[in-house]
């Protein structure tokens, strides 16, 4: 496994530590934006960007949401019925 200062690299993550990775780093996103240094902010981004980039590789046909696309949210909208969150 190479590591490296954000952690190991996403490639060499088992999935169901790459899913981990993943929700732990969306879980602390909101505060590290909030009230991280610059540094702090930059590295969590990069982390960020390189496990959610390793997901996508992985799974490409992974399913979807209508409501999660555009042509949902405008449906959304049309309806009035906002963002659903």
């Amino acid at each position: 496994m190479t590591d490296h200062q954000g952690g190991p690299s996403a490639q060499d993550l088992e999935e169901s530590v790459l899913l981990r990775e993943l929700e732990a780093i969306h879980r602390t996103r909101h505060e590290t934006l909030l009230h991280g240094s610059d540094d702090a902010l930059a590295t969590h981004t990069k982390r960020m960007d390189e496990l959610e980039r390793e997901y996508l590789r992985r799974h490409p046909q992974r399913a979807q949401t209508q409501a999660r696309t555009r042509s949902g949210a405008r449906a959304r909208a049309a309806d009035g019925r906002g963002d659903g969150d």
